[in-house]
C-alpha cells in the first residue's frame, strides 16, 4: 500500500478560493478515485495562502483486473453448421476473447453470443499523474488567471508541484511548471526550499518550516489564542464565524497580537468601529465583560509574520485603525451637523434601478406600500404616523459620508442619526431594522413599524424588478430576490404576521406604472417564487411531502388560498410533522388521501348532497357523521380529531359502495360527499399529496 502527496504551490491565494477548492477536492477526489477502481484508506486535503495539498493513504500498486460481460452477435448469426462465423470470429477479435470464453444468454430480443472480456489493471503510478492534473485544471472559482502563456486559468501563478508516490516522482506538467519533490515552507520562518524524501513526512517537514498545512489545525490555534489574551486582557472576543473562516485561510502560522487605540474613538458608535475592525482589517474586537454592549480600546489581529516582531506588528496595525477610525469620526461629525430628513433631496440623484427610478422615487412608493401591507395583515395595528415617519427617513442615510464609506452600517447610521436629529425613538429602531434580516441567521425586526417596513421595501424591490422580467436564474441573483422573499417569510413567521400575500401583491403591482411585464405575468412569478422560498425553508424542518401537501405544489389554487396567510404555512407544517411522528396522521391518512384523489373538486355546503339518491346504509352514515363536523374548528387538534371521527365511517363506505357506479347521478352524489370532505380536511393539508 501506497501513499500519495499532490502539493500546487503558488502566490498568495484568496481565503475564499481555499475554502472552495477544498471542498470540492473533498466531494470530487473520492468520486474520482471510485471511478477508477482505486480504493484508499484516508484522503486528507489541505490549504493555506501558500498552497493546497492533498495526502491519500493505503492506495494499491495497480487497479484490479475486471471481467466485463460483452453483448456479440445473435446466435443464429454467429454459428453456421456449428462453426464460428466471420461475425463471430471479428467479435472476439475485437474484444480480445478467447472462444473458450464465449457463453449464450436470452435476452428480450433473442438469444445472443456473450464473451468475457478479462481487462487488467493499470500500475497506479500511471493512473494518478493524469487524474491529479484533472483535479488542479477542473477546480472552479471567481477572477481566475491565465498566468502563464498557455490557456490555463488558476486564481494565482503556480510555482511549484509535488507529486510523489511514496517516494518516488510522478511525472506531471501545468505550463511550464514540472513536479518535483521540492516544497517550500513560511516565507519568513523557512530557511529555504524542502526536499521531501517520501509522501509521508510532508506535514512535519513543513510543520518544521514554520507551515501547520491543515487548517483545522490552525483554527484550534487562532481559537486558544483568542481566548488567552481575551483572558489576559480582561475582556470578550467577539469571534465572528465569518471572519474566523476567513483568517484561518489567511495565514499559514498563527499568532495572536493586541493592539490598541485611543479611548477617544470609543465616542463612535461601536458599529462604526466594528465595522471597520472586522470587515476592513480583520480585526477581532474586545468587549467589556461586565458591560457587553460597551468596547474596549483594543482588538486582536491574526498575523502571518515572525512571532518574535509581534510588538512592532501591533503598532503597525494600530496606526492603520487609528487612521481610519479618524477618518469614521470626521465622517460621523461632519454628518450630524444637519438633521437627517435634510439628505432627502439627495436622494432623487442616487439611482435604484435605471428603469425603476431613483431612490427617491422608492420612498414615494415605500409610503404607499406600507399602507398595503398594513391592510394585509389583519392581526396587528402599527403605527402608521411613526411607520410613515420611518419610510420616509429609511434611505437617507445612503447619501451621508459614512455610509457611503461603509455600505454596511446602511440603516444602522440612519438610526444614530434619526436619535440625533430629535426623532422618536421608534422612528429609529423602524429605521434600523427594516434591513433585517440582511441574511442567513442574522435579527429579525422587532417592532411592528419595522416589520411592515422591512416587508414593503422587500415588495417594492420584488415587485420592481420581477416587472422588468429580470428573474434569477442558478445561482445569479444581483439583487438579492431570493434573500428578499426569504425575508419576508421569516419576519411573518417569527412575529406569526398573517400576512395576504396575494393582496399584497396585487396591490403593490398596482402602485408601478408602465413596467414591461404585465400584471398577470409579475403575480403569477412572484406568487411561484416565494412558493418555492416557503419550500426551501419548510424542508430544512419539515418531511418533503408535508411541505408539499400544506402548500399545494400540483394544486394553483391551494397554493394561493396557502399564501394568504403567511404566518399560518408553518404552523400548519409543524403540526401536520408533529402528528406524523406522534402518528396521530396515520389513522386519517389513508381514507382521506383516497377520497382527496377520488374527489378532484371538492365543496363547501352540506345542501349539495341529496339523500333521496343514497343506495346503501353507508351512505346515510356517511352524510350523517359529515353534519356532526364542526364547521370551523377553532384549532388543528379539533379538525384533526372531527376527522378521525369520521375516517371509520368514510373507511365503511369505501367498503359498501362502488363511488364510481355507472348511474351518473349517483356516481356525482358521491362524489360529492367525497368533495366535502375532501375540502374539509384541505383546512389542515392537501391530503393527495401526503404519502404514506
Amino acid at each position: 500500500m501506497a501513499t500519495f502527496l499532490l502539493e500546487v504551490g503558488t502566490e498568495e491565494l484568496p481565503a475564499s478560493f481555499v475554502a472552495d477548492a477544498l471542498e470540492q477536492w473533498q466531494t470530487k477526489i473520492p468520486l474520482s478515485l471510485q471511478e477508477h477502481n482505486l480504493t484508499y484508506k484516508n484522503l486528507a486535503v489541505y490549504g493555506t495562502p501558500r498552497r493546497l495539498a492533498l495526502v491519500i493513504t493505503d492506495l494499491p500498486s495497480c487497479q484490479p483486473d475486471q471481467v466485463l460481460e460483452i453483448k456479440g452477435p445473435a446466435v443464429a448469426s454467429a454459428y453456421a453448421n456449428g462453426e464460428p462465423t466471420k461475425a463471430l470470429l471479428g467479435f472476439v477479435r475485437s474484444k480480445g476473447i478467447d472462444l473458450a470464453d464465449l457463453f449464450t444468454q436470452v435476452t428480450d430480443k433473442g438469444e445472443f453470443v456473450f464473451g468475457r472480456q478479462r481487462i487488467l489493471g493499470k500500475p497506479t503510478p500511471e493512473i494518478l499523474p493524469s487524474l491529479a492534473e484533472t483535479w488542479i485544471t477542473k477546480l472552479e472559482g471567481k477572477r481566475l488567471m491565465r498566468w502563464a502563456d498557455g490557456d490555463f486559468k488558476f486564481p494565482r501563478p503556480i510555482r511549484w508541484l509535488v507529486c510523489l508516490l511514496d517516494d518516488q516522482v510522478l511525472p506531471l506538467q501545468l505550463e511550464s511548471i514540472k513536479s518535483d519533490r521540492f516544497t517550500y515552507g513560511h516565507r519568513i520562518l523557512s530557511k529555504g526550499r524542502i526536499c521531501l524524501n517520501t509522501a509521508t513526512e510532508y506535514t512535519e517537514r513543513l510543520r518544521e518550516n514554520g507551515v501547520l498545512v491543515d487548517g483545522r489545525e490552525r483554527r484550534r490555534q487562532i481559537e486558544t489564542q483568542l481566548s488567552q489574551l481575551g483572558e489576559l486582557i480582561g475582556g470578550s472576543v467577539e469571534i465572528p464565524p465569518d471572519l474566523l473562516d476567513e483568517v484561518v485561510n489567511l495565514v499559514e502560522f498563527p499568532t495572536a497580537i493586541v493592539g490598541e487605540f485611543e479611548t477617544a474613538f470609543l465616542a463612535l458608535p461601536p458599529q462604526v468601529i466594528t465595522t471597520e475592525m472586522i470587515s476592513h482589517q480583520r480585526y477581532f474586537p474586545l468587549w467589556q465583560r461586565e458591560n457587553l454592549d460597551r468596547l474596549l480600546p483594543f482588538f486582536i489581529t491574526i498575523s502571518n509574520g515572525d512571532p518574535t516582531k509581534s510588538k512592532v506588528i501591533a503598532q503597525g496595525n494600530g496606526r492603520v485603525i487609528r487612521a481610519r477610525l479618524a477618518d469614521g469620526k470626521f465622517f460621523y461629525d461632519t454628518d450630524r451637523k444637519v438633521p437627517l430628513e435634510s439628505y432627502l433631496p439627495q436622494l432623487a440623484k442616487v439611482t435604484f434601478q435605471e428603469q425603476l427610478g431613483s431612490v427617491a422615487q422608492k420612498v414615494d412608493r415605500l409610503r404607499q406600500i406600507i399602507k398595503i401591507v398594513c391592510a394585509a395583515i389583519p392581526n396587528i395595528s402599527p403605527d402608521l404616523e411613526t411607520t410613515d415617519r420611518a419610510a420616509l427617513l429609511c434611505k437617507a442615510d445612503l447619501v451621508t459620508q459614512m455610509v457611503k464609506e461603509f455600505p454596511e452600517l446602511q440603516g444602522i447610521m440612519g438610526a444614530d442619526y434619526a436619535l440625533h436629529s430629535g426623532e422618536h425613538p421608534a422612528v429609529a429602531q423602524a429605521i434600523r431594522e427594516h434591513y433585517l434580516p440582511r441574511g442567513a441567521g442574522d435579527e429579525l425586526p422587532q417592532s411592528t413599524s419595522g416589520q411592515v417596513l422591512a416587508i414593503a421595501d422587500r415588495l417594492d424591490t420584488l415587485v420592481g424588478i420581477f416587472g422588468l422580467g429580470i428573474i434569477p436564474t442558478g445561482s445569479s441573483d444581483p439583487f438579492a430576490l431570493r434573500r428578499a422573499a426569504q425575508g419576508i417569510v421569516q419576519i411573518c413567521w417569527h412575529a406569526n404576521l398573517h400576512l395576504h400575500l396575494p393582496q399584497a401583491l396585487q396591490q403593490t403591482i398596482a402602485v408601478y406604472e408602465n413596467l414591461p411585464k404585465n400584471a398577470t405575468e409579475i403575480y403569477d412569478n412572484l406568487m411561484q417564487w416565494f412558493q418555492q422560498r416557503c419550500e426551501n425553508l419548510l424542508k430544512e424542518e419539515i418531511d418533503y411531502d408535508l411541505v408539499d401537501s400544506v402548500l399545494g405544489t400540483a394544486d394553483r389554487d391551494y397554493t394561493e388560498w396557502s399564501l394568504s396567510n403567511l404566518a399560518e404555512i408553518k404552523h400548519r407544517a409543524q403540526f401536520l410533522q408533529r402528528s406524523r411522528d406522534n402518528h396521530t396522521l396515520s389513522p386519517i391518512y389513508e381514507v382521506v388521501n383516497r377520497a382527496s384523489r377520488l374527489a378532484q373538486q371538492g365543496v363547501h355546503d352540506l345542501k349539495a348532497i341529496e339523500p333521496s339518491l343514497f343506495q346503501e346504509a353507508v351512505e346515510y352514515d356517511l352524510y350523517q357523521a359529515l353534519h356532526q363536523l364542526p364547521p370551523r374548528p377553532q384549532d388543528y387538534n379539533t379538525l384533526v380529531t372531527a376527522i378521525a371521527t369520521v375516517a371509520p365511517v368514510l373507511a365503511a363506505f369505501f367498503d359498501g359502495v362502488m363511488v364510481m357506479t355507472e348511474d351518473p347521478r349517483i356516481r356525482q352524489n358521491r362524489l360529492t360527499m367525497l368533495g366535502y370532505i375532501r375540502n374539509y380536511s384541505r383546512q389542515l393539508a392537501d391530503f393527495s399529496a401526503i404519502r404514506a
